[in-house]
């Protein structure tokens, strides 16, 4: 059975799913519908996630849109009537990256404590159950139980469960696991964390970047980051037609 857990309504949380992208690696599935969209044994990637999401007692949702944004807009509305969404447009999304598209949400998330979604993870809810229940206030979900490469946004810890770096530049060696795309950040660092976003976006040489870049400049700064390991619980990204088949056969047992 799985166990959910819901907020005190005064904890104002919010998720925040970064839903811009083409998804060209997936093509020709995306030429038509955006990767979020996709369905997997019959339940939209989006479906899925939102239906956690709710599961879990948060109610506010902020997507960051750009390709196909209007297909999302019309499927959240009409199968997801209840949530209180914000949808806001990444209008540079075919050059930008999403360290921007995270940037763009600071005026809807303010001080709120929020967890960010990559829009094409697909995830046992054990996993935001798990995050939600963590000590740790700002907190990546971390598998350690996979083959490391170039794609993977890699990261190494201290002893003491602390991220020290967090990047696809990071040698897989040093490497604990991967960061799957989902975090939670504390209202306190999430104040933080858009003033340094803005700081960088304002130099177009930064707009390539992951929002993880930004982590790691706080980091440096010293505020904390902890890695949460979800180790064999299911879940994986969906970047190609091989990813697409392998959430295909993964989730095929549930319900």
């Amino acid at each position: 059975m799985t166990s959910v857990i819901f907020f005190h309504e005064d904890l104002k949380i919010k998720a925040i799913i970064l839903a811009a992208g083409v998804g060209s690696r997936i093509r020709p599935l995306t030429d038509n519908c955006p990767k979020s969209l996709l369905k997997i044994n019959g339940k939209t990637i989006l479906e899925m996630m939102l239906s956690h999401i709710q599961a879990c007692g948060i109610n506010e949702v902020v997507f960051v849109l750009g390709y196909l944004q209007n297909q999302i807009k019309d499927y959240v509305k009409i199968q997801f009537p209840d949530l209180i969404v914000q949808f806001i447009t990444n209008e540079k999304y075919e050059v930008t990256n999403t360290g921007y598209s995270l940037m763009l949400t600071k005026d809807f998330v303010q001080d709120s404590t929020f967890i960010k979604f990559d829009a094409d993870v697909v995830f046992d809810i054990n996993i935001l159950t798990s995050l939600i229940a963590s000590e740790y206030d700002n907190c990546l979900c971390i598998d350690k139980n996979i083959n490391l490469d170039a794609e993977e946004i890699k990261v190494i810890i201290k002893d003491d469960n602390r991220v020290v770096k967090a990047s696809k530049t990071v040698n897989p060696v040093d490497a604990i696991g991967e960061s799957i795309g989902i975090e939670k950040i504390s209202g306190e660092t999430a104040c933080t964390l858009f003033n340094e976003l803005e700081l960088m976006m304002k130099d177009e040489q930064y707009h390539q970047e992951y929002y993880e870049a930004a982590y790691e400049r706080l980091i440096e700064k010293d505020v904390p980051f902890h890695a949460l390991d979800i180790s064999g619980l299911k879940w994986t990204e969906i970047d190609t037609q091989e990813d697409f088949m392998l959430a295909e056969n993964i989730f095929s047992q549930s319900t």
